[in-house]
């Protein structure tokens, strides 16, 4: 028998594979069901808004069957694979007011005690398969602490320290230590409720009269390999995906090129897309044209955007958009920034680049960034105008990824310190709550507010 040549074998018989990625996931269902009011309040809430539960399912299509594969690679239950719908209604690019991002909603330090990396070339918390893998970890951790998958849940939201002490104050008290036992901030109370509501509607979306979108049992993407610089345009066009779509699959990049350097790039690409992304690459690069069209420049103390963007030959506004600057900043010296590439320039961005340093700074020395609660009837329009900013820089400054607001809801805002100093005195307007001016560093959010 030649080398490498199987020998036929007699197969038992087996059961067809499952086509529908939903009855996988009700097959590994393995964690206890919390029965309480909550929950079932919780069930007929998500029940009642059948539009927005479609949309969460929809969304999820791309996402599920990578996150169910790496689940049971684990051994883990499968109403994991649910959570994205409790922490960000699977939208990969939502940003908290507490700062966490991505379909699992890591914090910064959180996301880089799991290795999760964050600069100003990509957001691992945002990346697909990062922030699975992270979360997976994390949440395998939680359990071996707890034992318990309702305390583990509970950590992960609230924070293992948290969950730790409130059982250590229950049993010094001689009181139970269960998840429904312990005393815990109102987001917690409602965070595992949530996700026993999901867990219910995809048991039994009948029951509740859900239609669940069909998800095939089949990989949505696939992952491609870049060490060259490419234009996230570019890679959608030979891809031949929308830009929107192109970035959904690949949310953690956060300039207008992925860059080559430091062992590369991984692309997520629909399943489908692969080989006509192969093919279009190879006749691209047939023509001689750049995959990017982006090089980094160093600033120096004399330079301002003005000034960068007349040389780099755009305006101030496009120098700003490729490099996520807000209003009412500046760049700080030595900052790394991106600018046109000439066409005398045919390498790609330097490793070293990685590393670069990006520093805002505001434009004025007495501007002051305050906090605002948000009240019922506000909106982005009313808030703006109260504090005298445009609705744009409100968005832009909040990342929000949604025009609504919600009683509530903290936004942050950079005014005159004068206005902020102003509005402290006085308390709030009848329709306003008094802003507490704070920097960044001193904000203190224990619990993650949902933009969506």
């Amino acid at each position: 028998v030649p080398d490498n040549v199987p020998l036929p074998t007699v197969q038992p018989l087996s059961p067809p594979p499952m086509r529908d990625l939903w009855e996988r996931i009700r097959l590994g269902f393995k964690m206890p069901n919390l029965e309480t009011k909550l929950a079932d309040d919780r069930t007929r809430w998500y029940a009642s808004q059948p539009d927005y539960f479609a949309r969460m399912t929809q969304r999820s299509s791309r996402y599920l069957f990578h996150i169910v594969e790496e689940i049971e690679r684990r051994g883990l239950p499968t109403e994991l694979a649910l959570l994205p719908f409790v922490e960000s209604a699977f939208v990969p690019e939502a940003f908290s007011t507490a700062k966490a991002a991505g379909l699992w909603q890591f914090i910064p330090s959180t996301g880089r005690n799991y290795d999760l990396e964050q600069n100003m070339w990509k957001d691992e918390r945002r990346d697909v398969v990062e922030s699975t893998r992270a979360a997976l970890d994390y949440l395998e951790k939680l359990y071996e602490m707890f034992g318990d998958w309702q305390l583990a849940l509970a950590s992960y939201n609230w924070g293992e320290g948290a969950v730790s002490r409130a059982i250590a104050k229950n049993r010094h008290a001689g009181k139970p230590t269960r998840y429904t036992d312990l005393k815990m901030p109102k987001e917690t109370q409602y965070y595992v409720p949530k996700l026993q509501a999901v867990k219910n509607i995809v048991a039994e979306p009948e029951k509740y009269g859900v239609v669940l979108p069909p998800i095939d049992n089949a990989p949505y993407f696939i992952a491609v390999h870049k060490t060259r610089d490419i234009d996230v345009d570019t890679a959608a066009k030979l891809a031949e995906m929308k830009v929107d779509d192109f970035r959904a699959l690949n949310p953690a990049f956060n300039r207008p090129v992925i860059i080559g350097a430091g062992g590369g790039a991984q692309l997520l690409l629909p399943a489908g897309k692969v080989e006509r992304f192969q093919a279009n690459l190879a006749a691209w690069d047939s023509t001689g044209q750049p995959l990017a069209s982006w090089t980094t420049y160093k600033t120096t103390a004399s330079d301002t955007l003005a000034t960068v963007a007349k040389r780099a030959g755009i305006s101030e506004e496009q120098l700003r958009d490729a490099n996520q600057i807000p209003p009412r900043y500046r760049l700080g010296s030595g900052s790394t920034i991106l600018i046109p590439r000439d066409e005398t320039m045919e390498l790609d961005i330097p490793a070293e680049s990685l590393d670069g340093r990006f520093s805002l700074v505001p434009e004025q020395a007495n501007l002051r960034k305050v906090t605002y609660r948000v009240r019922r009837g506000d909106t982005v329009t009313s808030v703006a105008n109260r504090w005298k900013v445009l609705p744009k820089d409100l968005i832009v400054w909040n990342r929000l990824t949604s025009p609504s607001l919600f009683a509530g809801q903290r936004l942050e805002l950079t005014v005159p310190a004068a206005q902020a100093r102003s509005r402290v005195v006085k308390k709030a307007a009848p329709t306003a709550r008094a802003p507490t001016t704070t920097s960044r560093s001193s904000v203190r959010t224990p619990t993650r507010k949902r933009l969506y």
